[in-house]
């Protein structure tokens, strides 16, 4: 999936219909809202089997990113600055890489949620907009100290397609958000249940790291917000996810959020054969 471009008349347009307003100076949108009272079927992972990411004549270099956002409590914050600079990230993007694809992710808690896994298709146009919107924000999680974060990775490892990988050798790009530590595994009871896996045992966060980063370059951006429950856990944080990804966890304020999801996909693309865009080629004003 994925074709067409975001442009800034195209978030415009969109940012109207739903009631916005968006700014062409700096590509953000305000009075965004997270409405949704339900999983939405086109983000259930029960209703589909993969979320493919393909080349095409339109976008030959395909850059495959997940972006999931932590859907629980404390990181609304998160996922509202998300929503409102998406027009930014997106199109500061174009300007370096005219193929970049981006799938939605929303992960909560799989041992308490309701909706603890949520995966849009990969797009390159307002459909990226369209998907965020439907994002449920079910508020919840536990009281286990961590969000099931790698059911990102474990989606991306068991439920994407992805010709930069199969066809060209390039990894996609996962991003996770949160402000709790690495959970240290993905229960496989709930998982199942969750995304119609078969997982006999519980999946190890180590091994699932091991196995995804073959497929993708994972980052995690620990959200350091009055709002969020970053101070609380901020050693925990570093000594899981710091330890883990290394230079690829990253800290981030919510004013700084969109340029460091900026700054992870552009870390990630260096050093593989992309094409960039010329001279604004994938923008179309």
């Amino acid at each position: 999936m994925g074709s067409g471009s975001v442009s800034h008349s195209s978030m415009e347009n969109y940012a109207h219909s739903r009631g916005r307003s968006y700014d062409r100076d700096t590509g953000r949108t305000t009075g965004q809202r997270f409405e949704a009272s339900r999983i939405d079927p086109s983000l259930d992972p029960r209703l589909f089997t993969v979320r493919e990411c393909a080349n095409s004549e339109e976008h030959p270099n395909t850059i495959p990113v997940i972006l999931a956002l932590d859907v629980t409590g404390s990181m609304g914050a998160a996922c509202s600055e998300t929503a409102a600079a998406l027009g930014t990230i997106i199109l500061n993007l174009y300007k370096k890489f005219k193929d970049v694809e981006f799938c939605i992710m929303g992960i909560g808690d799989l041992a308490y949620d309701r909706a603890p896994v949520q995966m849009s298709q990969f797009e390159s146009d307002i459909r990226i907009a369209e998907s965020l919107d439907k994002v449920f924000m079910e508020h919840g999680g536990g009281g286990n100290s961590f969000e099931s974060y790698t059911a990102a990775w474990y989606m991306g490892l068991h439920r994407t397609k992805l010709d930069c990988f199969d066809k060209q050798g390039r990894k996609g790009i996962i991003i996770t958000m949160g402000d709790e530590p690495l959970n240290p595994y993905l229960p496989h009871y709930q998982l199942n249940a969750a995304v119609n896996a078969t997982e006999e045992k519980d999946v190890e966060t180590a091994e699932l790291y091991a196995r995804a980063s073959e497929k993708f370059n994972i980052f995690h951006i620990a959200v350091d917000s009055l709002h969020d429950c970053y101070a609380n856990y901020k050693s925990g944080i570093e000594s899981t996810f710091g330890q883990m990804l290394g230079p690829r966890y990253k800290v981030s304020t919510i004013n700084a959020l969109a340029q460091t999801i900026e700054d992870c996909i552009t870390e990630s693309v260096q050093g593989q054969p992309v094409a960039p865009a010329s001279d604004g080629e994938g923008i179309r004003w």
